[in-house]
């Protein structure tokens, strides 16, 4: 059975390796299909249950790296993610098999969903019941944030950094309004640099028994 590998940012002393690996191409086509069909509007709730919670493929620690990395490239976060766990473990025919579940099934039924609420989109109860799941589907992302954090304390940085630098891109987006291309080039590479550095001073400890 594949097993995936660690994260640097990690520290790996304390965090225990995943139980749990996909089985084969098939097991990720179907369990990303089926991921993908519950992921209305609060997509990740359901992606860090089902592959966290339930699967047991990865971590919470390990899920909050991969899902930083999903959120900085092109491409829809979810999608990014299904072709990184896909690629790790069977390569490029396990990132397309992921892909093809992420995509095949949910395009059918946005599809069928799209023909029928083109009949009732204009009714006033139509709106209203999407203006509610709008609310459920913030409610499930803040739910889901505060149960992560939880693994920032694994983290190289240290937690009170990561939270530092969590409440800091709240504030520049939600209050300053600043465009998240900004924010990514601006604290982005600052984290990457100081991440670089612990790792680094990590690494000279380890080399150094003994030493305080």
């Amino acid at each position: 059975m594949p097993t995936a590998p660690s994260h640097p940012l990690l520290s790996v002393t304390e965090e225990p390796q995943p139980l749990n690996a996909p089985r084969s191409r098939a097991d990720l086509f179907w369990s990303f299909s089926w991921l993908a069909l519950q992921g209305f509007g609060g997509v990740l709730a359901v992606v860090q249950r089902e592959l966290v919670e339930k699967k047991r493929w990865m971590s919470n620690a390990q899920f909050v790296e991969d899902w930083a990395v999903a959120q900085i490239l092109p491409g829809p976060n979810v999608v990014n993610l299904a072709l990184m766990i896909g690629g790790r473990y069977f390569g490029a025919g396990g990132a397309f098999s992921a892909l093809a579940g992420m995509l095949f099934f949910p395009t059918l039924v946005v599809l069928a969903v799209a023909a029928a609420f083109g009949a009732v989109a204009d009714l006033q109860a139509a709106q209203g019941a999407l203006r509610g799941m709008g609310a459920v589907a913030a409610g499930l992302l803040m739910a889901t944030g505060i149960k992560l954090m939880a693994a920032l304390r694994l983290n190289v940085m240290g937690r009170r950094l990561c939270l530092a630098l969590a409440a800091l891109s709240f504030v520049a987006v939600a209050l300053l309004r600043v465009q998240m291309i900004w924010l990514v080039l601006g604290l982005g590479p600052l984290s990457c640099l100081w991440a670089w550095r612990c790792l680094g001073v990590q690494a000279g400890a380890r080399r150094t028994p003994g030493k305080s």
